[in-house]
């Protein structure tokens, strides 16, 4: 078994064949280590775009990649893929990269080059950001931020050359080293998930706010809603708008007689759905004026 620390340089740029911008891979760099955290080979390709042509001017700022480099050292995105799955098979082998961003850049890639999201190849994966940050200590990034991998090398205390960043071998050397300060053979594993099929449309799943009564599976009317007041249970009202993105009713207890604006978010995951409520107690005027309105009409 081996873990393979990959990372991807992107050009993000307009695309003309989908009329959308997008990040296209230009540039893979892999270290494939042992058990032990040892060096035992390394992978290094450059590709050529052919979504987006040209490179933009952050791309050639943050990497210093030229299109004559691209030009004269790219080869065909399927076949480097071919190539590195090639290098790093074995489907006991643990891929990893900072942050899941890389792994989404290249399912997204693997969709517009060959039409499935589902990248073979990785049978497991691990996020090295995640498991890093777990070992930072909280004065040390107090609000809980993602930590860049400059950033996270600092903290360490790791000698790097910052100039030689955002070049993808490059990057990987330094994961590496932020990997040794805090190598925990069982709680990494801990940290490894299987990639099916699923892992990777679950990765790509843009969840989105519901705005309609009846979704799929899921009924607004069917939350369950507590009084903040007494804990009782209230019933969610017929009559409902949309007020950014949250469903917003009227509601009265029928325990402790306390009237609320009631607030519920919705929000679709990939197979399942977050529900959040929130609630704001009426002042008495317009609690009778609402309670009178709402016995007119059933009058």
């Amino acid at each position: 078994m081996y873990y393979i620390i990959f990372d991807l340089e992107w050009n993000g740029a307009y695309c003309y064949s989908t009329q959308s911008f997008m990040n296209e891979i230009i540039e893979i760099g892999a270290v494939k280590l042992d058990e032990k955290l040892n060096i035992v080979d390394t992978y290094k390709q450059m590709i050529f775009p052919h979504f987006t042509k040209k490179l933009s001017g952050r791309c050639k700022r943050l990497t210093n990649i030229t299109n004559d480099e691209v030009r004269e050292n790219g080869i065909d995105f399927v076949d480097a893929f071919r190539d590195f799955a090639r290098w790093g098979q074995g489907d006991d082998n643990v891929y990893m990269s900072w942050s899941n961003s890389d792994l989404y850049v290249l399912t997204q890639n693997f969709t517009q080059n060959t039409g499935s999201a589902h990248i073979d190849f990785i049978k497991n994966y691990c996020d090295v950001q995640k498991y890093c940050m777990s070992f930072i200590k909280k004065e040390d990034n107090p609000d809980g931020n993602q930590v860049s991998l400059e950033n996270c090398a600092e903290l360490f205390n790791i000698d790097f050359d910052t100039d030689k960043l955002h070049r993808a071998l490059a990057d990987c050397y330094v994961t590496v080293e932020c990997l040794k300060k805090v190598f925990d053979k069982n709680k990494l594993d801990a940290c490894v998930k299987v990639c099916d099929s699923k892992f990777f449309e679950r990765l790509l799943f843009k969840p989105f706010y519901v705005t309609e009564e009846k979704y799929d599976k899921f009924d607004v009317h069917e939350v369950e809603l507590v009084c903040p007041q007494c804990g009782g249970l209230l019933d969610v009202p017929d009559e409902l708008s949309i007020i950014n993105k949250s469903f917003k009713g009227a509601v009265r207890c029928n325990y402790c007689m306390h009237s609320y604006w009631i607030f519920i978010r919705v929000k679709k995951l990939y197979d399942d759905f977050s529900v959040k409520t929130s609630y704001v107690e009426m002042n008495k005027r317009k609690a009778r004026k609402l309670n009178a309105a709402k016995k007119s009409r059933h009058n």
